[in-house]
């Protein structure tokens, strides 16, 4: 067989593969966070069914394969009033061990075309230096939909990229909001939020991806409302549920305080995903009037949090961007100026080290690097568009502190951050990649260069 003709085929196949019929399942199985102990598994069915797991053990931390039993969940009927989705939290698992798994819909197991597996965390404090472990984030997913969609050239290019993500095997998946279009004919409906939501997430490229890896998301304003929707959007109670069934994170918001923020640890790292529309005020409140992107409780608390934090890196992930100066669009700068600049006020008052930022919605990708005098410099790794129209020249073209070289325009491209090496010497590099999943560009940060000047 030719060089040239292997490509063809693997192409052919990986076609036949995304687009094979799926049986009884409408979406799914997708993986959710995914612990030492524990791992969430979503599906969604087509009809009224009972849906189970079947999940064995692979192998072991140590790399055995004992010849356990597999284990199966109770079953758990789908039905409208839930959008037809199940959700399983498989219990009794042992950390940084390898599991398969199987969706039975009425008792029968459904075939997919690629493996369904899972690895729990691994259990390494006292014990080892800390797992290495590549993030994969993006955002802005439009999936097109001609009776629904504007007029004229679609505007959502080929989910294949969805396949180039899978294709690297990440350990978990972040989306960084806009991962579903709401359109004119949904915003006023519950029913048109649930069909947006259901139609999103039965792409055939993207199944795959969400069965192979934990996926955490928080949203931005086309998955919340309208373009640039805010705290009066009438209808974000409804949106705020059809988030919840259809992304599992581990919490969502906190008492009396409602919202899709949240908080998760994977390896060493942590994870504070923020809700920049739920208690939002509208983008043309007069500039004399308090202006707020999280609202008060939400900003003491990811304060709180990042105080608390002993993590060596912080990942603080929100829909739009926090570092860039420039006040064009939605950025935290030009919305609300004052809560930025006590936001990173705070940060260096308290001492939070390992702060950094993932941001979406811009429809170009860039690297950021804000010095501060006196204390570590931060970062904000910005990845946006999935699928949906990339910018070929951002307004803010020449943002003072991109760092050079990380531009991309006109295409769209999603990210890859890897951390590795021993505990007291970890390595971040940060990749930009394109639809087909070739390296952009890659920045390398050395973790220790996320701490105050002179810290050991």
């Amino acid at each position: 067989m030719t060089r040239r003709v292997l490509p063809i085929l693997l192409l052919v196949l990986a076609t036949a593969a995304a687009a094979q019929d799926n049986g009884p399942l409408h979406a799914g199985p997708m993986l959710g966070p995914v612990t030492h102990r524990d791992a969430v598994v979503w599906v969604q069915t087509d009809a009224a069914a009972e849906v189970q797991i079947r999940y064995y053990v692979e192998s072991t931390a140590e790399g055995l394969t004992p010849r356990a039993a597999p284990m199966t969940t109770p079953p758990v009927p789908t039905g409208a009033k839930t959008d037809h989705i199940a959700l399983f939290r498989l219990a009794g698992l042992e950390p940084g061990w390898t599991y398969g798994y199987q969706v039975l819909v009425d008792g029968e197991e459904v075939i997919l075309p690629y493996p369904t597996r899972f690895t729990t965390q691994a259990l390494w404090q006292w014990r080892t230096d800390p797992p290495a472990f590549t993030l994969a984030f993006g955002s802005c997913y439009y999936a097109n939909d001609p009776d629904y969609d504007r007029p004229g050239r679609p505007y959502g290019g080929s989910p294949a990229i969805f396949g180039a993500i899978a294709d690297l095997d990440p350990d978990l998946m972040l989306w960084l909001g806009d991962n579903v279009y709401l359109r004119e004919v949904d915003w006023w409906s519950p029913a048109g939020i649930a069909y947006r939501y259901r139609h999103a997430r039965a792409e055939p490229a993207l199944q795959r991806l969400l069965a192979t890896a934990p996926h955490y998301a928080t949203w931005d304003d086309h998955d919340y409302g309208p373009n640039n929707s805010d705290r009066s959007y009438v209808l974000k109670g409804v949106t705020l549920e059809a988030f919840q069934r259809y992304w599992p994170n581990p919490t969502a918001g906190l008492p009396g305080v409602p919202g899709v923020f949240t908080h998760f640890q994977f390896a060493d790292a942590e994870f504070f995903l923020l809700d920049d529309r739920f208690h939002r005020t509208p983008d043309e409140t007069p500039p004399e009037d308090p202006r707020t992107i999280l609202g008060p409780e939400q900003l003491q608390w990811l304060l709180d949090a990042l105080t608390f934090s002993e993590a060596p890196i912080k990942f603080v992930a929100l829909g739009g961007q926090v570092l860039n100066p420039v006040p064009v669009f939605e950025t935290y700068i030009n919305v609300a100026p004052a809560e930025r600049a006590y936001l990173l006020a705070e940060i260096e008052r308290r001492g939070i080290e390992g702060v950094v930022f993932l941001s979406g919605d811009r429809h170009h990708s860039e690297l950021m690097r804000l010095e501060r005098d006196g204390a570590y410099p931060l970062y904000e790794f910005t990845s946006s568009p999935l699928t949906a129209g990339a910018v070929e020249t951002p307004r803010d073209a020449e943002n003072p502190i991109r760092v050079p070289g990380t531009l991309v325009a006109g295409m769209r491209s999603f990210g890859t951050i890897t951390v590795e090496g021993p505990r007291r010497e970890r390595t971040l590099t940060l990749r930009a990649h394109a639809p087909d999943g070739a390296v952009l560009w890659a920045h390398r940060i050395e973790a220790n260069a996320l701490r105050a000047p002179g810290a050991e």
